[in-house]
């Protein structure tokens, strides 16, 4: 497998990650919330967003966000405790998906999560209809809390403690 390098998307990258959010294998994933902002979502100050680049072409193939789910002001996630963060990622290039590239990217963020913001937990909500990315979650370590509607959406939230810490 190829490796993978990571860099922060800038104001510079709004028109790429539009790009790579509107893939067609990664829009009926996303839900029916509102479409990313992204020039608002790159300079948020309690999210990051980074972009996954294939390291031996520098081609950008995925999305990782990574936010701080207690000081997100539009209250998305509800009542969290502070250290509690949440992932969104995609692989946007569907050449590159079953290659092993999406546990990088997931490997990336929980190291975010736990080693750079010292969170506690780590929430994430998948479709309830997307099979693949809850086992998927679940193989990465992460335990199903159950159902929640988010908007229109039904998802399956599942959580990551850190080992340390436990969970609130």
């Amino acid at each position: 497998m190829k490796e993978l390098t990571f860099r922060r998307a800038s104001r510079d990258d709004v028109e790429l990650l539009d790009v790579m959010s509107k893939a067609p294998h990664v829009l009926p994933n996303l839900g029916t919330d509102q479409p990313w902002d992204w020039p608002r979502e790159v300079e948020a100050s309690w999210q990051e967003v980074w972009i996954s680049d294939l390291s031996a072409t520098s081609s950008p193939m995925g999305v990782v966000v990574v936010l701080d789910a207690a000081a997100d002001p539009s209250g998305y996630w509800g009542e969290v405790s502070p250290g509690t963060y949440a992932i969104d990622i995609w692989i946007a290039d569907a050449a590159q998906l079953r290659k092993g590239y999406g546990t990088v990217m997931m490997l990336h963020a929980i190291d975010l999560c736990f080693h750079v913001h010292s969170a506690h937990t780590i929430l994430i909500d998948p479709l309830a209809e997307n099979e693949g990315a809850i086992s998927f979650y679940q193989h990465l370590g992460f335990e199903v809390i159950g159902p929640r509607t988010f908007g229109a959406d039904e998802c399956i939230v599942l959580r990551l403690c850190r080992p340390d810490s436990g969970c609130d």
